[in-house]
């Protein structure tokens, strides 16, 4: 196993609820080293994490691990079977907290948030 598939799976396993349910991929070719993720479909909010920012983060380390080594290295996480997707409703694509998409609201305008920030 290479370094960076290592690297990947210690900091995924140290992250998610079921570490025995994740599994990395590694496939190299002309573009250099592709890490592809599977976890657990329960474990993908970790993975991902706030507007991708966990997942950023891993991806910016693998760049680090893949310039010491000369290699550059991509991460795919695969989508788990039965996962939202992304045609499904979600704060991400619609800009509503899940709040609002639980009571079927449109966002409040910019005046609304504010009043609700003068408690």
């Amino acid at each position: 196993m290479e370094r960076d598939q290592q690297f990947l799976e210690y900091v995924v396993k140290e992250l998610v609820d079921n570490p025995n349910d994740v599994k990395v991929n590694r496939t190299v070719d002309q573009m250099g080293v592709l890490l592809t993720l599977d976890v657990h479909p329960a474990d993908m909010g970790k993975i991902i994490g706030r507007s991708g920012n966990t997942a950023k983060a891993i991806r910016t380390l693998l760049r680090v691990v893949g310039m010491k080594y000369d290699a550059r290295v991509n991460l795919k996480i695969n989508e788990p079977e039965g996962g939202r997707g992304p045609n499904t409703a979600s704060s991400m694509n619609t800009g509503m907290t899940q709040a609002q998409i639980a009571e079927n609201r449109e966002p409040k305008s910019l005046d609304e948030a504010i009043e609700d920030l003068k408690m």
